[in-house]
């Protein structure tokens, strides 16, 4: 008889045992005799058989926590959106009993990453996200993980030493090389562009996923427009509004010939608005990333021409359901998963879809 064609009646009768002893063992469930759990597992060898994980998941009761330890953001930032992901899987996989908890660290601060991650360890997390901060701090969280065999998965920067169960991001080097060959199509013929940086207190932010974008965007200017000047400009995230409007002023009243700039970070909307404010939007191209709010404001205004979009939301999503499939259904996943490269305009924004899913 076809294995796909058998109950569990077919099978307690090869066992010579009752269906009840059968469902027990195909669940895991106690008070199963060892010379009839024998039985069953010879007839299921025998059949090839594989349970439903689904079926069985579906009938477990038991809640699943998962955990998020991500920077601390502002309420229209990207990380939102990959909160919000995350948030639409849970409510997806509602049947499972899924939940999401979310807890914040302050960028470039090892005091608080580990504050944070102390407290999900206590809570005896059944898988959890990071979003990572300097290596050797997340790599001594990550170890614990391993440890205690609880499931990771990274987002925003790929560290294949630290061994998670996935990642989900761009390829950052290929983002950042294809960020150059964009911008270069409008500005092969200037002297100047501008790379606009993020740090703290002058340190750069402890994302690689920023880093490599700057490595692939470098790399193609030196191969291609070894000529061009990359100017920078550094904008603290320690400084104000104010401080940046004063930094801004100083740069663009000294380089009048630059009418290209780009930053690899989400905040391209600094410099959009004060492009707007100060009359200089219709001189300057601003290439950014993340279709955040105040991105997309700018782009529809004008004072942000393109936008790079990864994907926030379905990364959210993405690194739930995974948890979801290997700690519930035991299914294999693909370790390194990466986001699609889109190119946003002031013509093409409205269709951009938050996720594919």
């Amino acid at each position: 008889m076809p294995y796909e064609r058998l109950t569990i009646k077919d099978i307690a009768e090869r066992a010579g045992v009752s269906t009840g002893t059968v469902d027990r063992v195909i669940h895991n469930r106690p008070n199963v005799s060892k010379k009839s759990l024998e039985k069953v597992n010879k007839v299921l060898k025998e059949i090839n058989f594989e349970p439903n994980m689904y079926a069985s998941a579906l009938a477990n009761t038991r809640r699943y926590d998962f955990f998020c330890l991500i920077p601390k953001h502002e309420s229209e930032a990207y990380w939102q959106e990959v909160e919000e992901g995350q948030k639409k899987c849970c409510d997806t996989r509602r049947d499972f009993h899924v939940h999401i908890n979310i807890k914040y660290y302050k960028r470039l601060d090892d005091k608080s990453f580990t504050e944070q991650y102390k407290a999900i360890l206590k809570e005896n997390p059944d898988g959890v996200i990071i979003v990572p901060t300097r290596f050797e701090t997340t790599k001594v969280f990550t170890d614990i993980l391993h440890k205690e065999e609880i499931p990771f998965i990274l987002l925003d920067s790929y560290l294949p030493d630290l061994k998670p169960l996935a990642f989900y991001g761009q390829d950052s080097f290929a983002s950042g090389y294809f960020a150059a060959k964009m911008l270069m199509l409008l500005a092969a013929q200037e002297k100047e562009v501008l790379l606009v940086k993020q740090t703290v207190d002058g340190e750069r932010l402890p994302s690689k996923q920023q880093e490599n974008r700057e490595v692939g965007f470098m790399h193609y200017m030196k191969e291609r427009f070894p000529n061009i000047k990359i100017n920078t400009l550094d904008l603290s995230l320690a400084q104000n509004k104010k401080q940046h409007t004063a930094l801004m002023e100083q740069y663009f009243s000294a380089h009048p010939e630059t009418h290209h700039c780009i930053t690899m970070s989400s905040k391209a909307h600094i410099v959009g608005e004060f492009l707007s404010k100060t009359k200089r939007s219709d001189k300057v191209q601003i290439m950014g990333y993340d279709m955040v709010a105040k991105n997309a404001e700018c782009i529809r205004k004008g004072s942000i021409s393109f936008l790079i979009a990864q994907h926030g939301y379905q990364q959210g999503y993405s690194s739930v359901d995974a948890l979801v499939r290997y700690t519930i259904l035991k299914k294999n996943i693909t370790p390194v998963n990466y986001m699609p490269i889109e190119i946003l305009s002031k013509e093409n924004v409205d269709f951009y879809r938050r996720t594919q899913i």
